[in-house]
C-alpha cells in the first residue's frame, strides 16, 4: 500500500486529484469510506480545529489508522486549516498524515514566517508528515451564505513560488477563484463558483520549477472550498495541476437533508444508526460523483 506522499506523487504525475473530504462523525465517515472503495480510489479525511475539539483529536487520528490496516486501504487524515503552532504540534504528535498550516489571513511576511517555523517543528515530530501551506483569501467557514466573503485575494505565480520555496511546505493551498462555504444561490442551482484555470496553471507551473524539498514534496498544489463548482471544472483543476481537492459544505447539507429525511420517514425511532442511513446515502452518492470527476472517470 502505498504512502501519501507516494500517493500524491501518483496523482500528480498522472494529473488527477485525490479527493479530500471533511467529517465530524461516524455516518459521514462511513458514506465517504463506502464511495471510495467502489471507485477503489485513495482517500483523505479532513477534520478542522472545530471537528477535532468535537471528535478528539487522538480519536480521529485512532479511528483512520485502523480503517488502513484493518482493510488495507490508502484512508488517510489532514489536519485541515490548523491555525497555531500548538494545535499543530497537537496533531503531529497524535499521528496525522497531514497538516494544514494556515495563516493565509495575515500579511504574507508573516504568513512565510509562521509557516516556516510550523515547518520546523513537524518535521522535528515526523519528517514524513505532509505540511500543506495557504496564500491568499478564500473566506474561513463552511457555511451557506447570503453573500461572498469580503476581500477575496487570489494568489499569485510569484507569490507561490516564494512561498513554496522559503517555507518547504510540500503542498500549497493557493487562491484561485474558489471560496469556503456556499451561497444559497449555489444551493439553489442558479450559480457555481469559477475557477481561474489558467491561473492554476501558471501557479503550477512556478512551484514546478523549483527543487523538491528533502521529503520529496514541494509541488503539490491543493484546492480548498470545493463545494458548488461547475463539474467540468474539478476535472479542469486536477488536470491543471490541482493534486487534492476539498468538498466539505456539500455533505454538511447532504447530511443536514438526510437526518431530516429520516426523522420524517421514521418519526417515532430513536436510535440514531435506523435514522442515520438517508444522510450518509446521500453523502455516499455526493462523494462518488466528486470522486469520478476529479479522476476523469465516466
Amino acid at each position: 500500500m502505498k504512502t501519501l506522499r507516494e500517493t500524491l506523487a501518483d496523482a500528480d504525475a498522472r494529473r488527477v486529484a485525490v479527493g479530500h473530504f471533511n467529517i465530524s462523525e461516524l455516518g459521514a465517515l462511513k458514506g465517504i469510506f463506502a464511495a471510495a472503495r467502489e471507485l477503489q480510489l485513495p482517500l483523505l479525511i479532513g477534520v478542522s480545529e472545530g471537528e477535532r475539539e468535537f471528535i478528539g483529536v487522538r480519536t480521529a487520528a485512532a479511528i483512520i489508522k485502523s480503517m488502513r490496516e484493518e482493510y488495507g486501504y490508502p484512508i488517510f487524515l489532514n489536519a485541515d486549516h490548523t491555525h497555531s503552532l500548538e494545535k499543530a504540534i497537537e496533531a503531529a504528535k497524535a499521528g496525522f498524515d497531514e497538516i494544514i498550516f494556515d495563516n493565509s489571513s495575515l500579511p504574507l511576511e508573516e504568513d512565510i514566517r509562521n509557516t516556516k517555523e510550523a515547518v520546523a517543528a513537524i518535521r522535528a515530530i515526523d519528517p514524513s508528515i505532509v505540511i500543506e501551506g495557504e496564500i491568499g483569501y478564500i473566506g474561513a467557514n463552511s457555511e451557506v451564505m447570503d453573500a461572498a466573503p469580503e476581500h477575496i485575494a487570489l494568489s499569485t505565480p510569484e507569490e507561490a513560488a516564494r512561498f513554496v520555496a522559503e517555507t518547504g511546505v510540500d503542498v500549497l493551498a493557493p487562491a484561485v477563484g474558489n471560496m469556503h462555504g456556499l451561497l444559497k444561490t449555489m444551493v439553489a442551482g442558479t450559480a457555481h463558483k469559477e475557477l481561474d484555470i489558467a491561473l492554476i496553471g501558471k501557479i503550477k507551473e512556478a512551484i514546478a520549477a523549483l527543487p523538491a524539498n528533502a521529503q520529496g514534496g514541494g509541488r503539490w498544489m491543493t484546492l480548498h472550498g470545493g463545494s458548488g463548482t461547475e463539474d467540468r471544472e474539478f476535472t479542469e483543476a486536477a488536470k491543471a495541476g490541482m493534486t487534492i481537492i476539498h468538498v466539505s459544505s456539500e455533505l454538511r447539507l447532504a447530511w443536514r437533508r438526510g437526518v431530516e429525511q429520516g426523522l420524517r420517514e421514521m418519526p417515532d425511532e430513536i436510535a440514531p444508526y435506523k435514522i442515520l442511513p438517508p444522510a450518509i446515502e446521500g453523502i455516499r452518492a455526493i462523494v462518488a460523483d466528486r470522486l469520478k470527476l476529479f479522476n476523469g472517470l465516466e
